[in-house]
């Protein structure tokens, strides 16, 4: 009886929580601030606790749920609505870097320190700081970066150019092991890639350890290897 309760419990809180996620939206974790985290933690605390409970009425937790995902949505929609509301609830954004000139005051409002700080700009492939020229902490929490006009890569616009469309490349090799349903989507098959991967030095498909491919059929291959760099100085 108890484990029937269990699993009636744990299907009815299961539908509920997806009917509550498809009302607040599909946001993935970078995109949540700290209220949203905290509200799906919150509630998915609350339907963990309902699936498992042998005594009691099932209707309070349920009820919580749903004033929560009530009191989410209505945030949200405030936030939409209001800009001021928007700022009291979501925060606004902060400069922590423009120009040269590093803010203290704003990093440490942001609570951030100057070494996660060079951690993040490292992460979004900027090891100089004189290639950036502003960087702002979007109030989900992630840093967000405007390269000087010097750093920034070159469009085809800027070339006065006008290429044609992109060849998307495929994993054809995955640790050793040959991806035979991308093969076929580009129009290739195991014997031709064989033949390209001899081509690049390698006798076996064992010691490839990726290997891309597009429709045009250039290949690029990387090797299984054990080699470490020799330093590590970003700590």
């Amino acid at each position: 009886m108890k484990l029937l309760l269990v699993f009636g419990t744990s299907i009815a809180s299961i539908v509920v929580l997806f009917v509550l996620t498809k009302l607040l939206g599909n946001k993935q974790m970078s995109q949540l601030n700290m209220f949203d985290y905290i509200i799906g933690i919150t509630i998915g605390s609350i339907a963990a606790e309902m699936a498992t409970a042998l005594e009691g009425d099932t209707l309070y937790p349920l009820i919580a749920m749903v004033l929560y995902a009530a009191a989410a949505l209505g945030i949200d929609l405030c936030a939409a609505k209001s800009l001021k509301l928007r700022r009291l609830f979501m925060g606004k954004a902060l400069v922590l870097f423009e120009d040269g000139k590093l803010y203290r005051e704003n990093l440490k409002k942001a609570k951030l320190d100057l070494s996660e700080f060079l951690t993040q700009c490292r992460i979004a492939g900027y090891f100089d700081l004189r290639e950036i020229q502003l960087a702002v902490l979007e109030n989900n929490g992630r840093i967000a970066f405007l390269p000087t006009s010097e750093a920034r890569p070159a469009t085809p616009e800027d070339l006065n150019r006008h290429p044609g469309k992109a060849l998307p490349m495929l994993s054809v090799v995955l640790d050793g092991k040959v991806l035979r349903e991308n093969l076929a989507v580009l129009g290739y098959d195991g014997g031709w890639l064989i033949g390209q991967l001899d081509k690049l030095g390698f006798g076996q498909v064992d010691n490839v350890f990726l290997a891309l491919c597009d429709q045009a059929g250039t290949v690029l291959a990387y090797p299984k290897t054990r080699e470490k760099p020799d330093q590590d100085p970003f700590q």
